[in-house]
């Protein structure tokens, strides 16, 4: 498998949660309320998978790997351009984390920007996707060789593998041990 492939997975994976967005911001605006679990839900799922865990092999490992080589200046500007996108993405994630909180510390208005940023995200991924799959992945292939190819495969392999412990490490340090044994008491 080129180690494209994984990215590529991922990417139908990306897909199925982006199709879910247009018919959330439509419930919310209907609702007049934003919708804390989805929000939450896509949220997590944007920053952890679609960002540290696929955009993370992506600029890690095969933009990292790209840079040392001699790219035609298109293919130097489309990475480039991914990058800012991958950037992009992030940003629209924080404004609509940072609405969501001011929406529940009492700032009603703040829901225009919570479906606004859905709705831009959920135009975003697609034409960001269908970039990477079509037009960037498969022919910066050919810079590589079989054997740097595999490396990156396995190299990609590793970095999920380190992701989803430090993931739960994280998850572990924020927890709040119970001091007080009577919490547990019938």
């Amino acid at each position: 498998m080129l180690p494209i492939g994984p990215l590529m997975i991922e990417h139908r994976l990306i897909e199925k949660l982006v199709s879910l967005l247009p018919g959330a911001v439509q419930r919310m605006q209907d609702a007049g309320a934003p919708d804390a679990r989805f929000i939450d839900d896509a949220v997590d799922f944007i920053r952890n998978y679609a960002d540290r865990t696929h955009h993370g092999k992506e600029e890690k490992i095969l933009f990292r790997e790209l840079a040392k080589k001699p790219l035609t200046p298109g293919h130097r500007a489309a990475m480039q351009r991914l990058i800012d996108e991958h950037d992009y993405g992030r940003s629209l994630t924080a404004q609509m984390v940072r609405a969501k909180d001011r929406w529940f510390d009492g700032e009603t208005t703040a829901l225009g920007e919570i479906t606004d940023a859905l709705a831009q995200l959920a135009r975003f991924y697609p034409r960001h996707i269908e970039f990477e799959d079509k037009e960037f992945f498969i022919p910066v292939m050919d810079y590589f060789t079989p054997a740097e190819k595999d490396a990156m495969l396995a190299e990609g392999n590793e970095f999920d593998r380190k992701v989803v412990y430090d993931l739960y490490a994280d998850l572990v340090d924020r927890v709040t041990p119970v001091t007080d044994n009577t919490a547990f008491r019938g």
